[in-house]
């Protein structure tokens, strides 16, 4: 489909056909340390957090994480990518349609989404 549109009397054709988007979704491992108002449970010394973001490489989906995390009150330390839903199949993780459909949440809406949260607590206490 083809539309046209006017500007000053002079027509120009506008394709309503979408480019493909380069936009790709990385599932992301970061580790947080404690931070007031992080909202993790009391006696918590950080969590892990498994996302899965998008981004045209996996460098900006850090980035993007990273940042979204910090406006979030918490405090990244460390990231570990573990590639694209390919690269994870390619690895022979085994992916739960659970995971597959967020994944494919965070691409439609170009997010970052939090899918789990793992506390970390000091063995020495209690």
């Amino acid at each position: 489909m083809l539309t046209v549109e006017t500007t000053k009397d002079k027509p120009h054709a506008m394709s309503t056909a979408k480019k493909p988007s380069r936009q790709q979704v990385f599932t992301l491992v970061v580790q947080i340390g404690r931070k007031e108002g992080d909202g993790l449970p009391e006696g918590a010394t950080g969590a892990a957090l498994m996302c899965f973001a998008s981004g045209v490489d996996e460098a900006e989906a850090v980035r993007e994480t990273v940042a979204i995390l910090k406006q979030a009150d918490t405090a990244p330390l460390d990231v570990t990518g573990y590639g694209t839903l390919q690269d994870r199949e390619a690895a022979g993780h085994e992916i739960e349609a659970e995971e597959r459909n967020l994944m494919q949440r965070a691409l439609d809406e170009n997010a970052v989404i939090v899918a789990q949260m793992t506390p970390f607590f000091d063995k020495n206490d209690g």
